[in-house]
């Protein structure tokens, strides 16, 4: 959709040189019947320009290229006015590139949910501070897989996780009848003061809607807008603030190892490859059961205490687990780099996300 996009925008500015060429008489332009002046013409190839800086600022994804756009089709409309009976059927165009116009606008106001996002970030990375490194002496009291997972992640000798940055491409299903629907998403996890903001961008019948889900303090909240106008989840309350909390230890379980020796973790041996968790975080107190492999891997991980929801109003309780595999080397430590999200539901099981980690960063300093 985005290359379809950057196509037309510059075909239909290439096509504004007519009126250019026409004014000045630098070829025979049987398209355009009515006279056109040379100031006109220069208007004409204004145009032009202003629709080849708008490709390029959309290419290089600059947040503000809706306002050299809106000029465009402004400036764009008014020269197809005056050569209406030649150039009229360019207001079609003009009208389909108004609205990603605005969407792109709506995502540059301080309200869009890509702006929220930023600002719940960076109040998370000024509270920055250097680390202690991460000694064998920290995880003496850990149940057995726990120091395993934590030596063969390469967690010890290295800085203690204060927040992460993870980038990740994949697949949601929004029911287990539909297709699944490609992703980009970002997050930023802190660890001094859990905190969790995710940031999701997808399609949907060929609209694009983004999504947001926040983990402050004690509490949390999801919410969807199609074409970053129209929200069609907003999801609160005591359901999502214990859902989340679940949410929040996965991360940490997964991403950042080292982040789980924390004095709000009670943790239970179940067996030498399988381990209970406790952790609680400001009244919310959660679950969950890790398993791991003879080589030290997590490989999945299962709570009871997450809901599922469509819409935000209407919570239902089912086992979450999210298995995980392919270890990579992330700046230094090693982490799955691909993993699902799974319900586990009365009628079988329904995998809604499929998650391909493309980067994970510690201890980020700015926002990027």
């Amino acid at each position: 959709m985005r290359f379809i996009l950057l196509v037309i925008i510059i075909i239909h500015g290439l096509i504004h040189i007519l009126g250019f060429v026409k004014a000045f008489n630098l070829a025979q332009v049987n398209q355009l019947t009515q006279s056109i002046s040379k100031p006109l013409g220069l208007i004409w190839l204004f145009v032009v320009t202003l629709f080849i800086l708008t490709a390029v600022f959309y290419f290089l994804g600059k947040d503000w290229w809706w306002i050299i756009g809106s000029a465009s089709i402004i400036i764009s409309q008014i020269v197809i006015v005056f050569s209406w009976n030649d150039a009229k059927y360019g207001t079609i165009v003009n009208l389909i590139l108004l609205v990603p116009l605005v969407i792109a606008y709506a995502n540059y106001q301080p309200t869009s949910y890509k702006n929220v996002f930023k600002a719940e970030v960076e109040k998370g990375l000024k509270r920055f501070s250097t680390q202690a490194l991460f000694a064998e002496e920290d995880i003496k009291h850990l149940p057995i897989p726990i120091q395993k997972y934590l030596i063969y992640t390469g967690s010890l000798g290295k800085e203690k996780p204060q927040n992460i940055k993870v980038i990740c491409t994949g697949g949601i299903k929004p029911k287990p009848e539909s297709d699944f629907l490609d992703f980009n998403s970002i997050q930023y996890d802190f660890f001094d003061k859990p905190t969790r903001a995710f940031y999701i961008e997808s399609q949907m019948y060929g609209l694009p809607f983004d999504g947001i889900h926040l983990y402050v303090g004690s509490s949390a909240t999801m919410q969807i807008k199609i074409a970053s106008l129209f929200q069609i989840v907003d999801a609160k309350g005591p359901e999502m603030n214990k859902g989340e909390t679940v949410t929040m230890f996965n991360d940490m379980c997964i991403f950042a190892p080292a982040s789980i020796i924390s004095e709000n973790i009670e943790w239970e041996t179940i067996d030498s490859l399988t381990v209970k968790a406790r952790f609680s975080n400001q009244g919310n107190t959660i679950t969950a059961i890790l398993y791991f492999n003879e080589k030290g891997e997590l490989i999945n991980f299962s709570s009871n205490d997450r809901y599922e929801s469509a819409d935000g109003k209407v919570f239902k309780n089912y086992e979450w687990t999210t298995p995980i595999k392919n270890y990579k080397n992330f700046h230094g430590r090693k982490s799955a780099s691909y993993g699902e999200a799974v319900w586990h539901k009365p009628d079988g099981e329904f995998c809604y996300g499929k998650f391909n980690i493309i980067d994970i960063e510690y201890n980020c300093r700015e926002y990027k």
